[in-house]
């Protein structure tokens, strides 16, 4: 089932995504660290009721966050969709690694596209490190087209494939 995340599931949240950083780097993918995602965006994203969870009875397999907010290098692409059009931005997609592989994430973007038509937005847009070719199989293999590369100002090393997903 997935539903907003509580705020007095903040900590079980933030556990989930020290776990995937954690994993990601053992995996040689340094996108998120100790310091990413931080309580603060956290704590945020549940005040604004952004933040999604995929439970398992009341055990918070995955999240993500649905919001508008675009990061400022997001202007460098040349979207399919105009900034007059409605565009869901996903962030901070999360899936606890000892349940990986078990259709979650493809679960939760479903939940993710449906919410956007029912929505009424006009495109689906996100980013993905590229240094992680599983995720970026991922999108592409629902439709997602790849519209360049962005350097995020917190992490410069390596860029962010953005992505879009027309949804009229």
């Amino acid at each position: 089932m997935i539903s907003h995340g509580l705020p007095h599931e903040i900590d079980a949240i933030i556990a989930l995504t020290k776990r995937c950083g954690l994993h990601m780097r053992e995996n040689g993918i340094d996108q998120w660290d100790e310091n990413y995602p931080d309580y603060a965006s956290i704590e945020n994203d549940l005040k604004t009721e952004t933040l999604f969870a995929f439970r398992e009875g009341e055990t918070i397999l995955g999240i993500v966050v649905l919001n508008e907010k675009q990061d400022e290098e997001y202007g460098e692409i040349d979207w399919s969709t105009t900034e007059n059009d409605r565009n869901l931005v996903v962030h901070r997609l999360a899936v606890d690694p000892l349940h990986q592989g078990k259709g979650i994430a493809r679960k939760i973007m479903d939940f993710v596209e449906n919410f956007a038509r029912e929505q009424g937005y006009d495109s689906i847009r996100l980013d993905t490190f590229s240094q992680n070719p599983r995720n970026q199989r991922f999108y592409v293999n629902r439709g997602y087209t790849d519209l360049g590369a962005v350097y995020l100002k917190y992490k410069k090393e390596h860029p962010y494939f953005c992505y879009e997903l027309l949804l009229k």
